[in-house]
């Protein structure tokens, strides 16, 4: 049996991951869902367990590292291994840079998406490599190419791509996978809870969502580079197109970022 360890297991990518798993797998694979919401991952691990799967519960607050360590603890108690980890919690941010009067809240920010994955696979490495199991981190295009309004979001998963880059690299001879998901635009409300310029949730999108991909494309998308233990995962031919002019013709590059983003929460 698997043992497979999700953060913000509790909606969108996280929880359809979560499903999708159960779905393929059923009573092969133990899952143990993370998030700040208690309630929601209760849905979540019941979804799971109609589809045949074990579930675990860990209501887990991934910006305080205690609380990393004791999912991981948790899941080595109920059941004995730890096969995968997928770091996938995460709060969005849109705010221009000079609009922000305090910057607690990048701060904070950097604290969910990038030291809640560092703080979880810190906790989960020696299991994973007595598993040769794999790391999943779930970034965003973001941490690729930068986008008008995002000086935040994209530190944070910028910063998640040279971690887990570098850790791939140090992991190579112990056969543990370190794979790397880009997604794009999703249709979850992730940008819609995000952070705005004061550090309140946002309540509305500043990013065009017209081509947004489906959640259950995305997971599956992940899933399928986990299982084949790919180091990255790309979403998007714009995605794909957008990292190569990148590096040949970035000011292309920085007029398609900015025509991704809608017209009120353009710089002026």
């Amino acid at each position: 049996m698997k043992v497979i360890v999700i953060t913000g297991a509790s909606d969108g990518i996280g929880a359809e991951m979560a499903r999708q798993l159960a779905h393929t797998h059923g009573s092969g694979v133990a899952l143990v869902l993370a998030a700040r919401s208690e309630s929601m991952l209760a849905q979540v691990s019941g979804q799971c367990e109609a589809l045949g799967a074990q579930s675990l519960v860990v209501q887990t607050d991934v910006t305080v590292q205690e609380q990393c360590n004791r999912l991981v603890a948790a899941a080595i108690e109920r059941f004995g291994r730890i096969d995968a980890l997928i770091n996938n919690a995460g709060r969005s941010a849109h705010a221009l840079f000079e609009e922000v009067a305090d910057l607690g809240w990048y701060e904070e920010l950097m604290r969910i998406n990038l030291w809640g994955s560092v703080w979880c696979t810190h906790a989960a490495l020696a299991h994973l490599k007595a598993s040769k199991g794999s790391i999943v981190a779930v970034s965003s295009i973001v941490g690729l190419v930068g986008v008008p309004g995002r000086t935040a979001y994209a530190a944070t998963k910028f910063a998640m791509t040279g971690f887990f880059e570098t850790l791939r690299m140090e992991l190579k001879g112990a056969g543990v996978s370190v794979t790397t998901a880009y997604p794009g635009v999703v249709a979850t409300k992730v940008r819609v809870r995000g952070f705005n310029a004061e550090g309140k949730p946002a309540g509305v999108s500043k990013l065009k969502e017209d081509d947004a991909m489906s959640v259950e494309e995305c997971a599956r998308l992940i899933i399928d580079g986990m299982n084949r233990r790919e180091r990255e995962v790309v979403m998007t031919a714009k995605a794909k197109l957008g990292r190569f002019l990148k590096l040949v013709a970035p000011g292309v590059v920085e007029d398609m970022a900015l025509a991704a983003v809608k017209d009120d929460a353009k710089p002026r």
